[in-house]
């Protein structure tokens, strides 16, 4: 871990730091803290991401800003009848070799406890998913995530490698809320009329973002150029034993465990 998280900018155990951090996502839906691997590591982990990548599974898909087919109950334009299309490669947990650098971030409990603390939760477990404990997100040329909300409350993610140009994380923060769906703004956002809404985050190299997409509608711009962008995303949740669905299972990683129990989670 040492060898991998800046420690002289990042101190996991300061209480002060962690505090801000978790006023900073109270505040906004989204922390970012950029630099929290050093230039050497994050080297490490893009060697790492092209020895996986091979093994990637493509996925393409269509869906609403909800992930949910569209409904037409709502009129024509209404954004839960609007279809949004996304494609990336996915490296399932289960394909890190026991030796991966990324695999001991995600399974330092350093790291879940720092998590935990900037999430300001009293508890928090890992997935039990064999396949999406840990994933390596990977984008190249002509890929996009398109315009969505997320349904777990918060991911955690950290940069590895840009593309070339595109691959920009935008973000319609906190655009919804419980009470108000604003259904009118995130029709606007959709089409590109309400720029105002839309920010970029920065997803350098080495960045580390926690992020609450329940409320912010975000998407990944398309990809230009050979070089693929690889995100790491690092899965945990409030309950111990968290699992996905088979449905999710089959459609990120084209597989299912054999013989292993899910709990119907889909995010």
């Amino acid at each position: 871990m040492d060898s991998l998280i800046d420690s002289g900018r990042y101190d996991l155990h300061d209480d002060a730091s962690t505090s801000e951090y978790h006023e900073r996502f109270r505040r906004d839906g989204v922390c970012v803290l950029p630099g929290f691997l050093g230039d050497d590591a994050v080297e490490v982990l893009r060697r790492e991401c092209d020895r996986l990548a091979p093994v990637a599974h493509r996925s393409s898909t269509t869906a609403s800003p909800y992930l949910a087919p569209i409904d037409e109950s709502f009129p024509e334009g209404h954004p839960r009848r609007t279809v949004s299309a996304s494609s990336v490669e996915v490296v399932a947990y289960d394909l890190f070799p026991a030796d991966s650098p990324l695999r001991r971030l995600y399974e330092s409990d350093s790291l879940l406890d720092f998590v935990r603390r900037c999430l300001g939760l009293d508890v928090l477990h890992r997935y039990a998913d064999p396949f999406g404990a840990l994933n390596l997100a990977i984008m190249r040329e002509g890929d996009r995530l398109g315009w969505h909300f997320d349904m777990t409350d918060f991911v955690v993610s950290i940069a590895i490698q840009s593309s070339e140009s595109g691959g920009d994380f935008e973000n319609a923060k906190q655009i919804r809320s419980a009470q108000d769906e604003r259904y009118s703004d995130v029709a606007d956002v959709l089409v590109d009329e309400r720029t105002d809404l839309v920010r970029t985050e920065p997803m350098t190299p080495g960045t580390l973002m926690l992020f609450d997409g329940r409320w912010s509608m975000h998407r990944v711009t398309e990809i230009r150029g050979p070089r693929p962008r690889y995100v790491a995303l690092l899965a945990y949740d409030t309950e111990p034993g968290t699992d996905s669905s088979e449905t999710l299972k089959l459609s990120r990683y084209g597989r299912l465990p054999v013989g292993a129990p899910t709990k119907g989670i889909e995010s």
